[in-house]
């Protein structure tokens, strides 16, 4: 029993160790998240180890995992990309816990290919995201039907980014401003609120 505990151990520390130090953290460089991390992968892999033998299994694990889909941090907004690498360490704790598997070499190859299908998204996945950006704007003028090439053009000429369509979400004539949403590309989601005042 303590063989396999350890053995198993060893597996899970391992790609675990290759997700977070290889994969999550050249691209986040959030070493909060990587204490986190490997602290719920192992409590994870004890937990389940140990509960195996009560014959929980299936039901336990998907109890687990649904409880952790629920999670919420109360003190820090998670992003939702290292959410995506806080369930795939959970999962990795779970499936090398309580997998009933004799045949190591089924084992490493289930690990190895959930690490290698998230070292390639991570890598060779490369969409671009339509941002936006709340505006306050101050030219009513330019935010009639009509005028809509010159807006954007005012709005790429007033943030410097590659703004490609614009929605008035209202306008408020007593104070002679507008709030728009802006929308353009770029490589991460950078969605944020600024004032653009003509």
């Amino acid at each position: 029993m303590i063989e396999l505990f350890t053995l198993r151990f060893l597996i899970n520390l391992f790609f675990t160790f290759l997700v977070i130090r290889f994969i999550y953290y050249p691209q986040y460089k959030n070493k909060d998240f990587v204490f986190t991390f490997f602290l719920f992968n192992s409590i994870l892999f004890v937990l389940c180890f140990l509960l195996a033998e009560a014959d929980l299994k299936f039901g336990f694990a998907f109890g687990l995992f649904a409880m952790f889909s629920m999670f919420r941090y109360r003190t820090v907004t998670v992003p939702i990309g290292e959410m995506g690498y806080f369930f795939l360490v959970v999962t990795l704790g779970i499936i090398n816990s309580i997998a009933s598997l004799e045949n190591y070499p089924m084992l490493i190859l289930a690990n190895s290919l959930l690490v290698g299908v998230t070292f390639l998204l991570g890598r060779f996945l490369t969409l671009t995201h339509e941002n936006f950006q709340i505006l306050t704007y101050e030219n009513l003028a330019l935010v009639k039907p009509d005028q809509k090439a010159l807006l954007i053009q005012d709005l790429i000429d007033k943030t410097g980014q590659p703004i490609h369509r614009v929605q008035v979400v209202k306008v408020d004539y007593q104070r002679g401003v507008a709030q728009l949403k802006a929308y353009y590309y770029s490589k991460d989601n950078e969605t944020f609120t600024v004032d653009a005042e003509a």
